[in-house]
């Protein structure tokens, strides 16, 4: 039991991490991975009038995408509650992020290095929005292994930017990405 969930004069602090990316790059599976409750998803089934919308090539497997958000809940120490929102990735979708970013103190950008193009829109959204974000690239089984470094150039993401590369489907990955945020959220707004 948490000491806030015993002593009810003890709140913990709740925040709001928002992640984003292109379709297909491991959103809904970061936050299934993390939330300690069950994550709400709004996942539907892709339909035919998504084949011609929806680029399928290097995630072939791929029968859902998310129409709404997924959400999820982690408690990473005694004092800190972090609220996942993930959003969705198409463009058609995009209308929902800045519902989805209010109230937001930072955003993890998820990258896929098979398809780095597809993490330009959440990148520019969050640098001309302030948005404090980090970038994670998600490994996928089968795509080549770049140091972040090299994504840094690839994606001309500014030095004082977190970029990470980790696995959607590992907590501890993930986990450790959620703390580089927290982190540069706090050095970029410490109020």
């Amino acid at each position: 039991m948490r000491p806030w969930q015993e002593d009810r004069t003890r709140v913990p602090i709740a925040t709001k991490i928002v992640i984003a990316g292109g379709f297909g790059v491991g959103k809904t599976t970061m936050v299934g991975t993390i939330s300690e409750i069950e994550p709400l998803q709004t996942e539907a089934l892709m339909t035919e009038a998504s084949e011609g919308t929806d680029d399928l090539t290097a995630t072939p497997e791929k029968h859902t995408t998310t129409v709404a958000m997924d959400y999820g809940r982690v408690t990473l120490d005694d004092d800190l509650v972090l609220y996942l929102f993930g959003t969705p990735g198409q463009q058609r979708f995009w209308f929902m992020w800045d519902d989805l970013v209010r109230g937001a103190i930072g955003a993890v950008v998820l990258a896929d290095t098979r398809r780095l193009k597809d993490c330009f829109p959440a990148l520019d959204y969050f640098e001309s929005s302030g948005l404090p974000y980090v970038v994670a690239v998600n490994h996928f089984d089968g795509s080549s292994e770049f140091d972040a470094e090299d994504v840094r150039d690839a994606l001309t993401v500014p030095a004082h930017i977190p970029v990470m590369i980790m696995d959607a489907r590992r907590r501890l990955p993930v986990i450790e990405t959620l703390l580089a945020l927290v982190g540069h959220a706090l050095d970029a707004t410490p109020e």
